[in-house]
C-alpha cells in the first residue's frame, strides 16, 4: 500500500495537531500494509528530526501556498500510484478530494477540533467536506459537531484519539534550572500549557477562580505556559483581578524543556471551551500530575469522563476552584488507572486495525 498524506504540520511542528500528524504518521510507516508514504507538510518551523522508516517527507512547498497546491497536483496527476489518501485538516480537504477524484485511491478525513465544529465559510471546502470515504475525529464531540453540519453517515466514521508517549513523558523530579528559571520553588504550582489564542482557552477561567484558591492555598503560583497573540490581554487581565504577582507567562517552552515543566507542576489545569482533544492532559497525566478538565469541550474525552482527572465546567468560578484545589491536594507522581490505553503502542495497535478495514473495504469497492 503507497500512501498519500497532506498536513498541516507534524514533524518539525509544534503542538497538538503536529504531535498527533507525527504519531499517525509513525504508525503508518509501522504497518506491514504500507511500502511508502508519501508526506506533503504545509508548514514546518523547526528542523523535522529523525523521520520514520518508509516516509517520504516532502518539504519542496512548506510555507508556500501555490506551490504546496502545484505540489499536490504534482502527486494527484504525475505520480498516480496511491492506495490511499489521508488528508489531516479539514482545510486542506480541497486538494486531498481532488486527489482522491485523479488517483481512484479511497481516501479519509482526520477531524481534530473547531475547524470541523461548524459549517466552513469557503464552498470549496463546504463541497469537499464530504467528499472522503471515512472520516476520523480525535473525539466523539469532535465527530458529533462535525456530522451536525456533514452529509456524511455513521458507517464511514471512527474516532481515534490522541495518544501520548509512556516511556518518554514520565514521573519523576523536575531538573532544578527549569525550577530556577521560571522561580517555581516553594510555590504550588498550577500550570496550563496551550497556545494563547482567545477566552475559549480557558485561561480567563482559571484567573478568575484564583482569588478563590488563593485564600486556601496562598502559595499557589498559576503558570501559563506558551505563546500567542492573546498574551498582552491576559496579563492586564492578570494586573485589573490583582493577582499579576501570582500569575507568571512562561512565552514559548523548548519540546525539551516541557516534560520538566510539567514535573515541576502541582495540579495541570485545561478550563476551555475549545478543545478537539487536549494532549497535554495526557501528557501532564503520564508524568504523574493531577488533571483538571473542561466538560465543554474533547478534553472531557482525554480524561474519559473524569476517571483519570477531575471534570467541570469552567464557566463556574467556584466549582473550578474547588477542583483547583482538590487537585492540588492529590499527590503527584501517580499515573492514574487507565493510562496505558492512550499509549503509543495502543495507538499504533487501532491504526493498524483501521488500515486493515480500509484495505478490506477498497479491495471490495474495487479500488
Amino acid at each position: 500500500m503507497r500512501v498519500l498524506h497532506f498536513l498541516p504540520d507534524g514533524f518539525g511542528g509544534h503542538g497538538g495537531i503536529a504531535q498527533f500528524n507525527k504519531d499517525l504518521l509513525s504508525a503508518l510507516c509501522s504497518s506491514p500494509l504500507v511500502g511508502e508514504v508519501v508526506a506533503l507538510p504545509r508548514l514546518m518551523p523547526f528542523p523535522p528530526g529523525p523521520l520514520p522508516p518508509k516516509l517520504t517527507y516532502d518539504v519542496s512547498a512548506v510555507a508556500d501556498k501555490l506551490r504546496y497546491g502545484l505540489r499536490a497536483l504534482h502527486y494527484a496527476l504525475a505520480d498516480r500510484r496511491f492506495d490511499l489518501i489521508v488528508c489531516t485538516h479539514l482545510n486542506l480537504q480541497p486538494l486531498a478530494a481532488l486527489a482522491r477524484r485523479m488517483t481512484g485511491a479511497p481516501s479519509v478525513l482526520v477531524l481534530h477540533g473547531i475547524e470541523a465544529w461548524r459549517r466552513p465559510g469557503k464552498l470549496q471546502t463546504r463541497l469537499a467536506a464530504s467528499r472522503a470515504d471515512w472520516f476520523l475525529a480525535v473525539s466523539h464531540v469532535t465527530l458529533d459537531r462535525f456530522r451536525s453540519w456533514a452529509d456524511v453517515s455513521g458507517e464511514q466514521c471512527d474516532v481515534l484519539p490522541c495518544c501520548v508517549d509512556l516511556q518518554r513523558f514520565t514521573p519523576a523530579p523536575p531538573r532544578p534550572e527549569i525550577v530556577q528559571r521560571y522561580g517555581l520553588a516553594g510555590k504550588r504550582v498550577v500550570l496550563s500549557l496551550a497556545r494563547l489564542a482567545g477566552e475559549a482557552k480557558g485561561f480567563d477561567h482559571v484567573m478568575a477562580s484564583l482569588a478563590l484558591v488563593l485564600r486556601e492555598m496562598p502559595d499557589a503560583l498559576y503558570v501559563i505556559a506558551g505563546n500567542g497573540h492573546d498574551l498582552g490581554r491576559l496579563q492586564r487581565l492578570a494586573q485589573s483581578l490583582g493577582i499579576a504577582e501570582q500569575v507568571r507567562f512562561t512565552g514559548y517552552v523548548e519540546d525539551a524543556d516541557k516534560i520538566d515543566l510539567y514535573r515541576a507542576a502541582s495540579a495541570f489545569v485545561l478550563a476551555g471551551r475549545a478543545e478537539g482533544f487536549g494532549i497535554v492532559l495526557l501528557e501532564a497525566m503520564a508524568c504523574g500530575i493531577p488533571v483538571v478538565a473542561s466538560t465543554l469541550d474533547g478534553s472531557y474525552e482525554a480524561i474519559r469522563k473524569g476517571a483519570m482527572g477531575i471534570a467541570v465546567d469552567p464557566t463556574d468560578n467556584t466549582a473550578l476552584a474547588r477542583a483547583i484545589l482538590t487537585a492540588l491536594r492529590r499527590p503527584v507522581g501517580v499515573r492514574p488507572p487507565g493510562i496505558d490505553d492512550s499509549s503509543f503502542a495502543a495507538f499504533v495497535r487501532r491504526v493498524h486495525e483501521m488500515l486493515e478495514r480500509w484495505s478490506a473495504a477498497g479491495s471490495r469497492a474495487g479500488h
